[in-house]
């Protein structure tokens, strides 16, 4: 149906006739006599409009604005007019009635279950992918392996150092204070080697790796994420796990127990030096570490360190897959793996601390 143009006719001389289709293309002519015209006090009988769109609505909120009243509008109309209108308050979304305790609690455990559930299936992808691996090491990424070893391996050494021989210092210099009161100085060699092998230096360089190397982990894959990357990795046919979380995996339990086990000779090299201020020679610390500490310390120190690596590396690579999209998803994924490495770094601990008890070692 053809439109027809809208048409502003006078009645008398405060009262006009406003009538026809009142849309973009049929308004246009009346802008200009709405505009050399005085409409203060009329009156605009809008009856005869047989259609409206926005165009035509503004055009009847610059009437207003000119002091004319609107009469007897369609429905329609009436609705565009009034949605220009600046004293109306904008819409504003109806709240949500507040939950019960017990419905939030019940969303918090669901939420709870769901991570488990997505956790126990990151783990179960490792190990197909881990055997997968080993019946095609030729297809296994041996240069990103080393590239990876080599970021968290090499890379870790000047912090490790730093912290390691400061922490045997600091540690010696402590003990060894309150024990020379009973003549006992000798004895902060023992607590020092015991202590730094099987319990501080694996501690120690988790958690800096936790900083470091797991927070490196959950922001690149973040950001991968983010970029669409690991989408485009699935659609040429690579299976992220085996790809991208594979060589990062290993390369954290394989240089974990390296680097704990040069943070410990870091420290206890930290250690010497001051037993040395006390008087005691070199030979004589090593013989009381040689005689206190034995091949199982030494052992349990490392496998733990192998473990707390492998939970660096699983934890930061899972966050960083589940990342969400945008630029702050990539912070919450970095925040959530070190909360949540340093939480379970503290119960692996305290389960090796309990097996250990129970072990007699």
């Amino acid at each position: 149906m053809p439109l027809t143009e809208a048409q502003l006719r006078p009645t008398t001389a405060t009262h006009f006739e406003l009538g026809g289709d009142l849309t973009l293309a049929t308004s246009s002519a009346l802008w200009l006599r709405i505009q050399q015209q005085q409409w203060a006090e009329t009156e605009i009988d809008a009856s005869a409009v047989q259609s409206i769109d926005g165009a035509g609505a503004a055009l009847l909120f610059e009437l207003q604005q000119r002091g004319a009243r609107i009469l007897a509008l369609p429905a329609q109309g009436q609705r565009l007019l009034n949605a220009l209108s600046p004293e109306l308050p904008l819409l504003k979304p109806t709240p949500q009635p507040a939950q019960h305790l017990i419905t939030r609690f019940g969303s918090r455990v669901r939420a709870a279950n769901a991570n488990f559930y997505l956790q126990i299936s990151f783990l179960g992808a490792i190990c197909a992918a881990l055997w997968q691996s080993l019946h095609a090491l030729r297809r296994f990424r041996w240069r990103e392996f080393g590239l990876q070893c080599e970021l968290v391996g090499a890379n870790a050494v000047p912090i490790i150092t730093l912290i390691s021989i400061l922490f045997g210092v600091i540690l010696a210099f402590q003990s060894a204070i309150p024990m020379r009161q009973f003549g006992a100085e000798l004895y902060v060699a023992n607590l020092l080697g015991l202590s730094l092998i099987r319990e501080l230096g694996p501690l120690i360089t988790a958690i800096l790796l936790a900083g470091r190397t797991g927070a490196a982990f959950a922001a690149e894959l973040g950001t991968m994420k983010v970029n669409e990357e690991i989408n485009a990795l699935v659609t040429f046919g690579f299976d992220p796990i085996r790809f991208l979380v594979l060589p990062r995996l290993l390369a954290g339990v394989l240089m974990a127990p390296l680097l704990t086990l040069f943070a410990e000779v870091v420290g206890l090299f930290g250690g010497a030096l001051v037993m040395k201020g006390f008087g005691i020679p070199f030979a004589t610390y090593y013989s009381q570490i040689a005689g206190q500490v034995n091949l199982i310390d030494l052992l349990s120190g490392l496998s733990k360190a192998a473990i707390f690596g492998f939970i660096v590396a699983a934890v930061g690579c899972y966050r960083g897959l589940a990342a969400g999209n945008g630029a702050s998803a990539v912070g919450a994924a970095t925040t959530q793996a070190v909360v949540q490495i340093l939480v379970l770094l503290v119960v692996a601990d305290g389960l090796f601390a309990v097996v250990a008890y129970h072990m007699g070692w």
